[in-house]
């Protein structure tokens, strides 16, 4: 499979702390991969280093064949990676249209234009994806009336506005009901197979990941611990210890990685 998305040896550091240390990760056209660790390991600073929200200390990252590692993020963004955040980024203010309309990228528009009324066709594309993900009904509801989940689905629609090739999505299930993370999933296929967009996804809900991802790669303590199907990862000794503690102490408990969402926690560091 063609790499979409490549970083090797990516180095970040917080004055005397490594949070990613020499981290190598692909992501293929139209695939989805899970990247899943305990607390603080260092998924979400390495989102930022992807996306360019942060400056790397080292390594390489490639999109689509070209070097990114100096570009701004929405220089990144205009190449088709786009990306959400742990904490849902929507205007709370604004109806669910209007947010629709306002992610798009807007960089290659002069000022006058800024300002100016979304085209047709913009409109026409927001109001398919609502559609699709489910808030066609609530295009004119103001985005903070919506539910933690609904708001989630109006992020990734946000992310989807651009038309990119890859998006990294953070913690999707993040404080959204049961219900509501299975329409989420549900969503997040049909748009890889339909419109074959590629995700890399940060996730603490491990089931969730399993059911979306034929590859997961395992982050601890900034650097990659282990990488393989689902089933594979999460038997993985290493991993477990890393989740749980030593399998052999009986202070660790009885719930593992497979069947579990505790401990992979936000993902924020340092």
């Amino acid at each position: 499979m063609t790499a979409l998305l490549e970083a090797r040896g990516v180095v970040k550091r917080f004055g005397g702390l490594t949070a990613v240390d020499g981290v190598d990760i692909s992501v293929g056209a139209g695939e989805m991969v899970g990247l899943i660790g305990p607390n603080g390991s260092g998924k979400t600073t390495l989102f930022d280093c992807l996306s360019r929200v942060l400056d790397i200390d080292g390594g390489l990252i490639e999109f689509d064949g070209t070097d990114i590692g100096r570009h701004r993020p929405h220089d990144v963004a205009r190449l088709g990676m786009s990306r959400t955040f742990q904490l849902i980024r929507v205007y709370r203010d604004l109806s669910v249209a209007e947010n629709m309309h306002l992610s798009i990228q807007w960089g290659s528009l002069g000022v006058p234009q800024l300002f100016a009324r979304t085209d047709a066709a913009a409109r026409r594309r927001a109001d398919e994806l609502l559609d699709f993900l489910l808030l066609g009904r609530l295009r004119h509801e103001r985005a903070g009336n919506l539910s933690g989940g609904q708001r989630r689905l109006l992020e990734i629609g946000m992310s989807l506005m651009s038309e990119p090739r890859l998006v990294l999505l953070d913690e999707a299930t993040s404080g959204v009901n049961p219900t509501l993370a299975a329409d989420i999933a549900d969503r997040l296929r049909a748009v890889n197979s339909e419109r074959q967009v590629a995700f890399l996804l940060v996730e603490h809900n491990v089931q969730f990941v399993a059911d979306l991802c034929e590859r997961v790669v395992v982050l601890d303590q900034g650097a990659v611990l282990a990488e393989g199907t689902p089933g594979e990862v999460t038997q993985d000794p290493a991993v477990i210890e890393a989740y749980f503690g030593d399998p052999g102490d009986d202070t660790a408990g009885d719930d593992r990685v497979g069947n579990s969402p505790a401990g992979a926690g936000d993902g924020t560091a340092p």
